[in-house]
């Protein structure tokens, strides 16, 4: 079992508020040090083909600052790869990415493109970056992040959050656990992210969650031990906008430590 559940942070919100009036501020790179005091394991960031937030020169900055190992996610394309192999973050997570879309909608087709990703990955690897591919929970895409020689898998959990999302929207509370038919769709879905992280670390892979996570959906997915980090910054952002950004990260530590996963070992 993993003694330690590592937090990445996602900051990109901090540059989506900054990028909708076109201004200077709030500017993302003043949350690390916050992040560092509350004791967050790495800062994720994704430098979108569209820069709709963080841009290249907060990439920039913040590799330089160094307060915090970077996860930087990423399209597979060759400009993001050369980007990436430039600027050489600690990681790399790649991503599906289409313009027209609110946020990353699924995981990475890694089975569809199994050359193309080989491509992106040992590039990234020659540049001594860790990569990881973000996935949905398929057996299918798990062994192809296997055979294209990833380090990790970043398990997509977007389709179980959808699932407690639409119960709140029906009741108004999230105690799914009381309803049958949600009870059975939120196991259903916590099965395959159980199992593809079982697939995963069987072939060698370090596994990773993340998407949609929030403090009312997240202690099911730490009862599956083999998730050992967890990538999460909508929820922490906008949690922050009532009780700074502090406290907003350490209730979710509070959820990933052993205690906590103790408690839903029953799920």
């Amino acid at each position: 079992m993993t003694s330690h559940r590592r937090l990445g942070v996602n900051i990109d919100h901090i540059a989506t508020i900054r990028q909708s009036r076109g201004v200077v501020y709030p500017d993302p790179v003043e949350a690390l040090s916050i992040l560092k005091s509350s004791g967050v394991d790495q800062v994720t960031i994704h430098l979108r083909e569209d820069r709709r937030h963080i841009q290249d020169h907060d990439l920039d900055r913040i590799l330089a600052l160094g307060t915090l190992p970077v996860n930087l996610e990423m399209a597979v394309t060759d400009e993001m790869v050369a980007i990436a192999c430039q600027k050489k973050p600690s990681h790399a997570t790649l991503v599906p990415e289409r313009r027209e879309e609110v946020t990353t909608e699924g995981g990475l087709d890694c089975e569809g493109n199994l050359s193309k990703v080989q491509r992106a990955v040992s590039a990234l690897q020659r540049a001594g970056i860790h990569t990881s591919l973000f996935i949905d929970p398929d057996l299918e895409q798990v062994t192809a992040a296997k055979d294209v020689g990833a380090n990790a898998i970043e398990i997509h959990t977007g389709t179980y959050c959808n699932v407690i999302e639409e119960f709140y929207g029906h009741w108004g509370h999230y105690h799914w656990q009381e309803d049958p038919v949600y009870s059975q769709k939120v196991s259903a879905q916590l099965a395959k992210i159980r199992g593809a992280a079982q697939s995963a670390h069987d072939g060698g892979l370090k596994v990773y969650a993340g998407h949609g996570l929030h403090t009312q959906n997240l202690a099911p997915i730490t009862a599956i031990e083999l998730i050992e980090e967890y990538n999460i910054g909508h929820a922490i952002i906008a949690r922050a906008v009532f009780v700074g950004l502090k406290q907003a990260i350490e209730e979710i530590q509070e959820l990933l430590k052993i205690e906590s996963w103790r408690l839903c070992e029953e799920l």
